[in-house]
């Protein structure tokens, strides 16, 4: 393993000078080549079969996004908010085999790097941000959201604008990660802390499956619907992350040494019950 060089130390920094658009910042300190990622162009955390290995590493985020998608009404109008590195938009097209798919990311950058795997799909890429988006009312059937809710402003804002934008009788597919309960204790606390600063949350982003819940019914979805599976997403890629970490190769000492303090905080938040990872559909009331 390679030592510490200066970029090493500057991407470390730019963790602790996020600026105005801390998610942007990750994602793109990230890159489109990260090295726990589990296949080329994926970021999240999959939905696993198994209890996490190699084996499965490339089909897992795949699946998850199947999963994710496979409410969508099929032949429709549909957006998918924070696209990531563009890799699930041709899943998307597969799934719900959309007669419009238009993809939304605040990243330039990330539209870029995935602007084959978006041509591929036939999406339109839009740089915008998701509490404001730049689309009239009801201009979709479907809008998806696959991991990246907790790095919004605002759920609340956010649901107002997913179910402006939606059609009556629309439906909304997301995923998300959920804080089930309070820290109780300094480790519990300092995990979390860990957390949001990895990512560049803000407490006021963080939410139990109950209140993101309550939130979309108050910006007035109904039918919404929460499925808890953290043993099926963040437990097995915990241990596929454990695995890459005990022989990480030519990886730079510092991004080692970061993810294994982050992934030791998010075990941490796992063992004590606090972190959850969360399904949620819900439906636009449909008129007459």
């Amino acid at each position: 393993m390679s030592g510490v060089t200066g970029a090493n130390i500057r991407h470390v920094l730019r963790l602790f000078r996020l600026g105005r658009r801390p998610a942007v910042t990750v994602y793109e300190s990230l890159g489109d080549d990260f090295f726990l990622a589990l296949a080329p162009g994926w970021l999240n955390l999959g939905w696993w079969e198994g209890k996490g290995d190699e084996d499965e590493a490339a089909r897992a985020p795949e699946r998850l996004v199947e999963i994710v998608a496979a409410p969508l009404p099929r032949g429709a109008a549909i957006l998918d908010v924070a696209n990531g590195l563009g890799a699930q938009d041709p899943v998307i097209a597969r799934v719900a085999a959309p007669r419009v798919l238009v993809a939304v990311n605040l990243s330039e950058y990330q539209l870029r790097a995935g602007r084959a795997r978006l041509e591929s799909a036939g999406a339109l890429p839009v740089l915008a941000d998701a509490v404001r988006l730049p689309f009239g009312d009801s201009s979709f059937d479907g809008l998806i959201c696959v991991e990246a809710a907790f790095h919004f402003p605002s759920r609340a804002a956010f649901f107002a604008e997913a179910i402006r934008v939606l059609r009556p009788g629309g439906v909304l597919s997301m995923s998300d990660v959920t804080l089930e309960r309070p820290p109780r204790t300094v480790g519990e606390a300092a995990a979390g802390l860990v957390q949001l600063r990895v990512w560049g949350l803000r407490t006021g982003q963080i939410a139990s499956a109950g209140r993101i819940a309550a939130t979309a019914e108050g910006a007035g979805f109904e039918d919404v619907h929460v499925e808890l599976c953290a043993d099926r997403t963040i437990d097995p890629a915990l241990r596929m992350a454990r695995a890459r970490l005990a022989s990480p190769g030519d990886v730079p000492a510092a991004h080692v040494w970061g993810a294994r303090i982050g992934i030791g905080s998010v075990e941490r938040l796992r063992r004590s019950g606090l972190v959850e990872y969360a399904l949620l559909t819900a439906r636009v009331r449909a008129r007459g």
